[in-house]
């Protein structure tokens, strides 16, 4: 199972690609609209060959034997069913009644809750903790980043830079 401090590196891993894989798309596009098409005629398919009619032998014709005859079965005399005996009537006693109401109980009387016992007999309350007082302290002033101009970035022939590039033609 996959945990979830592998999947960011992952996520940031396929945004990353999806990035860097765009950047080209548009120069590929600003070409193609750019580029004029070709005016050579399309070239013709050649036509596909007939297919050959492979030639299917005969199956020779097989005679089976006839099929036997099924014989039959002899008829078999079962003896008489026996009679299922009668069971004896039995006289049942009549069922008890139900009592309507539910007979009064007495219960014991509820047992006292225990008293706690008072604050004498806890143990010690822990004092907090004294802190020490974090002391002030200046920093020195961040020193300044110096300006840098780069120089003008040269382009590489025959590949199409976004800002260098005319816009496309209509």
């Amino acid at each position: 199972m996959a945990s979830s401090s592998s999947y960011l590196p992952m996520a940031i891993a396929v945004a990353i690609m999806l990035l860097v894989g765009n950047g080209n798309t548009g120069h590929a596009a600003r070409l193609l609209a750019d580029t004029a098409q070709p005016t050579v005629p399309a070239a013709t398919v050649p036509a596909v060959p007939a297919m050959p009619k492979p030639t299917i032998p005969t199956v020779p014709a097989v005679t089976l034997p006839p099929m036997p005859a099924v014989p039959s079965v002899p008829a078999v005399t079962l003896p008489p069913k026996p009679a299922v005996p009668k069971v004896p009537s039995v006289t049942v006693t009549p069922m008890p009644a139900v009592p309507t109401t539910v007979p009064a109980v007495t219960l014991p009387p509820m047992p006292a809750v225990p008293t706690v016992p008072n604050a004498a007999a806890l143990p010690p309350v822990v004092p907090a903790a004294v802190v020490p007082a974090v002391p002030k302290v200046s920093l020195p002033p961040m020193p300044a980043i110096p300006k840098v101009t780069l120089p003008p970035m040269s382009a590489v022939p025959n590949v199409p830079m976004p800002f260098l590039a005319p816009p496309p033609k209509a």
